[in-house]
């Protein structure tokens, strides 16, 4: 039997959601380095400064799309004029604090609109990229290192990717007869600019320096030091190759040993 000796997506068009910033360009770039035509989706009209970042750097073809993911008719106008798919990857997401003590209308706000983004949204993009696929389609879900544990003070978050395994597991088993395969990257801490973030309203909820929360999160990974988007892109590579033909409703963790199991 021969074994592919490369990755390689020349030929096939793949669709990134979440893709102006952090994981998701990192991840769109890395299918485009390799030979990918994409279509990448934003919220923000940042979407098409990515897009052109990435053509001129691969010379690739790369659409950009605004698109509100919880707005189910522009979600599937956005899919219907993409066109055909081989690669979904369903990477948009929102992070943030959310204390269970706060009894505030923002802190209700907030979780309501990290749930939405996070758990409708997948829903929404995943359904419509499934018109564009046949036999052989793959479906990457981002999910996260919390979707399987937890951290204080971001329990919408933790609840959205949660759900986010369950949903993957579940469409897993359906779209199998199919020959549509659908598995989940869980990253652990990437340095980017939501994590940034996320890392700055942690310390000050808990009164703590950022370095210090830093280190409390690199003292639980096997592997030091911090991963970056680049870094992380690779899971999602493997899953969308033939190297990971047989693998489907798998969770694959990309967390340099922070959760092991």
């Amino acid at each position: 039997m021969t074994h592919p000796a490369t990755v390689g997506f020349s030929g096939q068009t793949v669709m990134v959601t979440g893709a102006s910033r952090g994981i998701g360009y990192g991840v769109a770039r890395a299918f485009a380095q390799h030979g990918a035509n994409l279509h990448i989706l934003a919220q923000g009209e940042e979407i098409h400064d990515a897009a052109r970042q990435i053509a001129d750097e691969t010379g690739q073809s790369v659409t950009g799309w605004t698109c509100d993911i919880t707005d189910s008719a522009r979600v599937d106008e956005v899919f219907a004029q993409a066109g055909p798919l081989g690669v979904f990857v369903a990477n948009a997401g929102l992070e943030a604090v959310t204390p269970i003590s706060d009894r505030s209308a923002r802190a209700e706000t907030l979780f309501r609109r990290v749930t939405e983004i996070n758990t409708i949204g997948t829903y929404l993009t995943t359904r419509a990229a499934l018109p564009q696929m046949g036999p052989g389609g793959r479906i990457i879900i981002t999910a996260s290192i919390w979707g399987s544990t937890a951290v204080p003070e971001l329990s919408a978050y933790v609840a959205s990717k949660h759900a986010n395994i369950g949903f993957m597991r579940s469409i897993a088993k359906e779209l199998g007869p199919h020959g549509i395969r659908v598995n989940a990257v869980c990253p652990g801490w990437v340095m980017t600019g939501p994590a940034r973030n996320t890392l700055q309203e942690m310390a000050r909820e808990r009164g703590a320096a950022e370095d210090v929360i830093a280190q409390e999160i690199s003292a639980e990974q096997s592997l030091p030091g911090v991963q970056s988007a680049d870094d992380v892109a690779l899971s999602y590579l493997y899953l969308a190759s033939p190297l990971a033909a047989n693998i489907t409703g798998q969770t694959l963790n990309a967390d340099r040993g922070a959760v092991q199991g």
